[in-house]
């Protein structure tokens, strides 16, 4: 790519159309990282949210190259807009184990509803039950209720892994909560669970006093909650 095509891919990245952003940002994406990751750097550094989330993506596309992954740490580290620091978390997650200690970072430095789910949904894609584990018990302290719920689910990846008796323990606090909607989470959670305490636990909540709960505990046990 010329410098001209390039100076009009440029523009065509800053365009008020969205279509036209993304497709530059496909072309962007079969450049080579010297020239790709400058022009996502500058990107970075624009006043819209929305350019630098374009920016964060784009960062992403070039994995697992040292530069975009020092560039997109950089961007994370003056961006406040959670929803580029969202899609910085999903693109942190193209560059492998390294961006595991930065995910729960980022987790705990931040209290926006949807950068903590976003962070929970990446980490069940992991193998890192250990930290998936860790991650969900502290979401399980969240006071919104969507993030509370998104936790308990991940909670299902590790009872399928050597952590599963500390998934039920939590587990079984949940389905003894006062909040109804926590109960039918962990209905769903315990789907397709042979602990023998999974058993004993949707045997309780097929009597809850919530309709929903007692729904989701029939499915999980039959094995069709998810």
């Amino acid at each position: 790519m010329n410098p001209d095509e390039l100076l009009k891919l440029e523009d065509k990245l800053r365009s008020p159309a969205l279509n036209e952003r993304i497709a530059a940002l496909n072309v962007l994406a079969e450049q080579p990282t010297d020239v790709a990751v400058p022009v996502l750097q500058r990107l970075s550094k624009e006043n819209s949210f929305l350019l630098r989330r374009l920016a964060a993506m784009g960062f992403g596309n070039h994995a697992p190259d040292k530069a975009a992954f020092a560039s997109l740490q950089a961007l994370m580290a003056m961006e406040t807009d959670a929803n580029v620091l969202a899609e910085a978390a999903n693109s942190l997650y193209d560059f492998g184990d390294a961006a595991i200690p930065m995910l729960v970072q980022l987790f705990e430095a931040n209290d926006n509803w949807l950068l903590r789910q976003t962070v929970l949904s990446i980490l069940q894609e992991s193998n890192h039950h250990d930290v998936l584990l860790e991650v969900s018990l502290k979401a399980l302290d969240d006071p919104t209720q969507t993030v509370k719920e998104t936790a308990i689910l991940a909670l299902r990846q590790v009872l399928m892994s050597p952590l599963q008796n500390q998934a039920i323990e939590a587990l079984t606090r949940l389905a003894n909560s006062k909040i109804w909607r926590d109960r039918w989470r962990a209905a769903t959670a315990l789907t397709g669970c042979d602990h023998p305490q999974a058993a004993e636990l949707l045997s309780k909540l097929r009597n809850d006093e919530n309709h929903y709960v007692i729904s989701a505990a029939l499915d999980a046990a039959m094995g069709t909650g998810l």
